[in-house]
């Protein structure tokens, strides 16, 4: 979306491993003023706000229980200074507390849920889709990540863990999918190198045409941003909310 000319930010909800930071290859202290808490910006602009952001030093463990851990990320929410168009929220695994808690503190567009090809997680997805469904989320699409890897020299498709799972899952609840993502040492690469921006793939291009279109920022107040929380359900299958223009508008001191 910040390809398109869109403002983004990132709400790294996953607080006790956040990595958000280091792939985007961020490192400091945020800092703030009485309006609030600012994000931090990455090298193409993109806004990001992290536990990791906020600790003395990044390998410091968050040792929290579940309702801190919650109240963080709803202060994330109401006291950073977001400016963007779209907010992408990075969940931690599983349905649990900050899962709930987003659910019933945002105010959300829809969800579009990501996992792997594996049977076992066409169970985790019923799982996701049967709780967006009791919290009445709409549910944009499904993306299938880890879907294949690419044999180098014959460009072959190898798929590692089975075929047409996801695919499956999504036509039993009439549901699109997005994208199938591959297993790209290159994106591991740039990750672990903090420069995930510059990497040059075009997945998850059928999911941006979809994306809710942003409303004009107003003039006199901060952006409103639609929000996008992933909810990992397990590791590396997040589920990824979009959310509506209500943010609180608040004067930004800066």
């Amino acid at each position: 979306m910040r390809r398109r000319g869109h403002q983004v930010g990132i709400l790294d909800a996953d607080v006790t491993g956040p990595s958000i930071p280091k792939a985007f290859g961020i490192h400091g202290q945020a800092t703030g003023s009485e309006a609030g808490l600012y994000p931090m910006v990455s090298k193409t602009g993109i806004q990001v706000m992290s536990t990791n952001l906020l600790l003395p030093n990044e390998t410091d463990p968050v040792i929290w229980r579940g309702p801190v851990i919650s109240g963080v990320v709803q202060q994330f929410w109401t006291d950073v200074l977001w400016n963007c168009d779209y907010l992408f929220v990075d969940m931690p695994p599983g349905t649990g507390d900050v899962s709930l808690s987003v659910f019933q503190s945002i105010p959300l567009d829809g969800i579009v849920i990501v996992a792997s090809p594996q049977e076992l997680v066409s169970m985790v997805v019923e799982k996701a889709v049967k709780m967006a469904e009791m919290m009445e989320v709409p549910i944009v699409g499904l993306v299938e990540n880890m879907s294949y890897v690419t044999c180098p020299d014959c460009g072959k498709q190898i798929h590692l863990f089975g075929q047409g799972k996801t695919a499956e899952a999504a036509e039993r609840h009439h549901l699109p999918v997005l994208a199938e993502m591959p297993i790209d040492p290159a994106l591991a690469a740039l990750t672990d190198a903090g420069d995930i921006e510059s990497f040059q793939g075009s997945w998850l291009e059928a999911g941006g045409e979809i994306m809710p279109n942003a409303a004009p920022c107003p003039s006199t107040a901060r952006r409103l941003p639609r929000f996008v929380r992933p909810m990992q359900i397990h590791r590396r299958k997040p589920l990824l909310f979009v959310g509506k223009n209500s943010c609180k508008i608040r004067q930004d001191s800066r």
